[in-house]
């Protein structure tokens, strides 16, 4: 048996499964778990703060390449 998928719908703020998921360009997804779903939009602002502090980095010079 396949494991179930769950989805966040930034429209609704609700998670949802394979079975109720609503229209894709709503969707943050897919997520092993219920409670990784639940918190989509705390690790995407992680996510997105960790690249622009890398970026900051990158365009002072302090990238690992230069």
């Amino acid at each position: 048996m396949e494991q179930p998928q769950f989805w966040f719908n930034t429209r609704t703020g609700q998670v949802e499964t394979d079975e109720n998921k609503g229209q894709s360009k709503d969707l943050l997804g897919p997520y092993a778990t219920e409670a990784e779903a639940a918190h989509a939009l705390d690790s995407a602002r992680r996510r997105t703060e960790s690249w622009d502090e890398e970026d900051r980095r990158w365009n002072n010079g302090d990238g690992e390449d230069q």
